[in-house]
């Protein structure tokens, strides 16, 4: 978005934000579930990474609703990027979804993908959903406000706050199960941390926001849309996303002469706020 600096939503309006990502990670994920269910073609991307008609089928139903309701706010989709369809400058505000994160967690059976819808405000994700439609778990943060709530036969059902265990020494780290790296067991190692817990898709940050885990260490290659909704809700359960170096980790990232559009550098995430 261009022109004058736009005020940044309050509580209400960011409370609001969530009920609708809630609805449409459901919608999202019901329409996910038979494709998993009984299986689907799976297609080799560009960035050789896979995408299957779930993907799309979810990803259409989200920009739908997104767009239906706020219709002044750019949406910056993992599928439609990988497709062509960049959008354009996407200024102080706008979101970020990822569909189906974890595809091959997807393909292969397994519980870890997720549907991640975010709001990202003048860099920082404010507001994002993650949710398991196999596990029936969703996780929300916005504000100081982080929750899980029980998904049953696609309702909403007991919703809990989470907050981060608040660990000044990390004792129990998550990592990817799928791109693990020589980088992140010798960073392990480094802080003398032998307790690791592997899942797949952004359920990493949900657990270090629930307190499960107390370090996610990534030196691999995410985009943006991986990221967000995790990110948002690990925030607001009381935690921190910050660059290998320390240095803050931002979202927007669309003018990089070193990469892609919206591609992330190496980043850990911590079960604390980091001073």
């Amino acid at each position: 978005m261009t022109g004058k600096q736009q005020e940044k939503l309050g509580e209400a309006a960011l409370a609001s934000m969530i009920g609708m990502f809630e609805e449409l990670a459901l919608k999202a994920g019901a329409a996910i579930m038979p494709f998993y269910e009984d299986g689907c073609e799976t297609q080799i991307k560009q960035d050789n990474s896979p995408v299957t008609a779930a993907d799309h089928a979810a990803e259409e139903i989200i920009l739908a609703g997104l767009r239906a309701a706020y219709p002044d706010i750019p949406v910056v989709a993992e599928e439609e990027v990988c497709a062509g369809h960049m959008t354009a400058t996407v200024g102080q505000r706008f979101f970020l979804v990822d569909p189906l994160d974890g595809t091959r967690e997807f393909i292969n059976q397994r519980s870890d993908f997720t549907v991640n819808i975010a709001l990202i405000e003048d860099g920082q994700p404010v507001a994002g959903t993650v949710y398991a439609p196999v596990r029936g778990a969703m996780y929300s943060g916005f504000g100081t406000t982080a929750t899980e709530t029980e998904v049953v036969q696609g309702r909403i059902g007991r919703k809990v706050a989470v907050k981060v265990s608040g660990k000044a020494r990390p004792e129990i780290a998550v990592a990817s199960r799928s791109h693990r790296t020589e980088e992140t067991d010798a960073f392990l190692k480094s802080c003398h941390i032998t307790d690791c817990v592997s899942v797949g898709s952004s359920l990493k940050f949900c657990l270090l926001a629930k307190g499960d885990a107390d370090i996610y260490p990534r030196f691999g290659r995410t985009m943006e849309w991986d990221t967000a909704a995790g990110d948002a809700v690990l925030r607001a359960a009381g935690g921190s996303t910050t660059c290998a170096d320390g240095s803050a980790f931002a979202y927007g990232k669309q003018q990089q002469s070193h990469d892609e559009p919206f591609a992330n550098p190496f980043f850990i995430s911590m079960g604390h706020r980091q001073s």
